[in-house]
């Protein structure tokens, strides 16, 4: 369990529930102890509801909100890549489901997941014609080859699930790091 998130020894509540009793109740000394352990377990919980926004902000929250937020997104959880990796990923998904399956998106997608600017090479695979009754050319098969600059520490298999996600599902990719 994260630190915040858990029993908290000292931690004081913000709104002791001794003190919004009815007076009657006020003077009781059993009942004052009683509400000061409630005050005790509910204290963390307190503080996790003042600190909502910094949970959900994927570079404030704990480690395992991230994990979370990932799900959230509907990012696919990857224990082999860095935390910050994971922070910017999850901060960038919203911009990256907009571009998803074009060349651009590709290239947010792991930029935001190796830290470098990726070169995106999509074939299309589309074809046309100037005139409309002669045979369109054999289409060009379709295939996204994404490169990566060279001298970085960029998992290629993780770099291959995180395109494999982001390009239309019937294209063929490749992920290589530049010469």
């Amino acid at each position: 369990m994260s630190p915040g998130r858990g029993p908290a020894p000292g931690l004081a509540t913000p709104h002791p529930l001794g003190a919004l009793l009815p007076s009657v109740y006020q003077d009781d000394d059993f009942v004052q102890r009683f509400t000061a352990g409630l005050d005790d377990v509910l204290a963390p919980v307190l503080s996790v509801l003042d600190c909502l926004d910094a949970y959900v902000d994927p570079a404030l929250a704990p480690e395992d909100f991230v994990a979370w937020l990932e799900g959230w997104a509907g990012l696919e959880r990857d224990e082999d890549v860095p935390l910050e990796r994971r922070r910017a990923m999850v901060a960038s998904a919203t911009a990256a489901y907009r571009m998803h399956g074009t060349a651009r998106g590709i290239a947010a997608t792991v930029r935001a997941l190796t830290g470098a600017e990726p070169a995106v090479r999509d074939t299309g695979g589309a074809t046309w014609s100037v005139s409309p009754v002669a045979a369109p050319p054999e289409p060009a098969a379709p295939e996204v080859v994404v490169t990566v600059p060279p001298g970085l520490d960029v998992d290629l298999r993780a770099s291959d699930r995180a395109v494999a996600a982001a390009k239309p599902a019937h294209v063929p990719h490749r992920v290589e790091v530049a010469p």
